[in-house]
């Protein structure tokens, strides 16, 4: 026996017929479309080949994340010796903190023998004197006229050599940078030399120790009758450094705390990691106008994981 099956209206077959012929339609355009779509493509770095006066020949690159506002802040990282922007960007956490928070990253480059930034001549130590201050300068308006970054957002951090034209940066140019983060590095002045060499063994051996005031001589010399606000700084040294010597970090201390105008002793003392010992000068805050972390054990090698974070807190880029 067959049972027979009611056939469906004919205003069901109809809009089955309708369906079928718009999938029979779409679906070849879809599947041409889906193979067809680039896949969707992450911030690249970026060179700059002509980005303003640039009298020692720098490199740019310039990392602006996806999801960078209309008026980004700005962060210049300095490499350290026999580096480059290139290698610091894929080497330091500054990028992926870029793209969590959205400034933007301006990565010199130093093109000399050694790849080590000018910190040492009567030039580099002058506001406006040349060499590779003026070009890192220089790559901060170009961000500014071209990307439409926020000129009082902008702040620099380096390593090493890059820790060295941090503090060159802050002396020579407080107008330009909010704040500065320094890994390694020695005081404004310190290792200027003035027989063409670009090293000074008393400043990398910590035998050069000056009053608070001296240090912030030097560095107000720079800008000779500034007057305005002046930047903040973070300093990070380890104990164990072979290359530049950890007593460079207190000779940074005084000299940024005279800078400020902030009493020599510690508002706060703590340890927020193991190994570090981080003192606050001015404030306990942790926007404190002064802010040094000596890392027990630790040789020349910073920033170590982690410490980029604490550098973008320091400089209110984390909100």
């Amino acid at each position: 026996m067959f049972t027979r099956v009611a056939s469906p209206p004919t205003g069901t077959r109809r809009r089955r017929a309708v369906v079928r012929a718009l999938l029979t339609a779409v679906l070849p355009l879809l599947a041409t479309l889906l193979v067809a779509a680039p896949p969707a493509r992450a911030a690249e770095l970026t060179e700059i080949a002509d980005f303003g006066e640039n009298p020692s020949g720098l490199r740019m690159h310039l990392y602006v994340p996806d999801n960078a506002p209309a008026n980004p802040a700005v962060l210049v990282a300095v490499h350290y010796c026999t580096g480059s922007g290139p290698a610091f960007h894929a080497g330091t956490e500054f990028a992926s903190l870029a793209d969590r928070h959205g400034f933007l990253v301006v990565y010199p480059s130093a093109t000399r023998s050694g790849q080590c930034f000018d910190v040492s001549s009567p030039q580099a130590l002058t506001r406006g004197g040349g060499s590779d201050p003026v070009g890192i300068r220089s790559m901060v308006e170009y961000v500014t006229s071209h990307h439409g970054a926020d000129p009082q957002r902008v702040f620099v951090a380096g390593a090493s050599s890059g820790a060295m034209m941090t503090n060159v940066l802050l002396g020579n140019y407080p107008d330009v940078f909010r704040a500065g983060a320094a890994y390694m590095g020695v005081p404004f002045g310190c290792f200027a030399t003035t027989d063409g060499s670009e090293w000074n063994s008393q400043c990398a051996n910590g035998q050069i120790s000056r009053s608070p005031g001296e240090w912030g001589d030097l560095a107000r010399a720079a800008h000779p009758g500034y007057a305005g606000e002046r930047p903040r700084m973070q300093l990070w040294h380890g104990t164990e450094d072979a290359i530049l010597h950890h007593n460079n970090l207190a000779e940074e201390v005084k000299q940024w705390t005279d800078v400020l105008g902030v009493g020599q002793t510690p508002a706060l003392t703590d340890s927020p990691q193991p190994n570090w010992t981080r003192t606050r000068y001015g404030d306990a805050g942790e926007r404190a106008p002064v802010e040094a972390v000596s890392l027990a054990g630790v040789g020349h090698d910073l920033p170590a994981s982690g410490m980029a974070a604490e550098t973008i807190r320091f400089f209110g880029l984390d909100g």
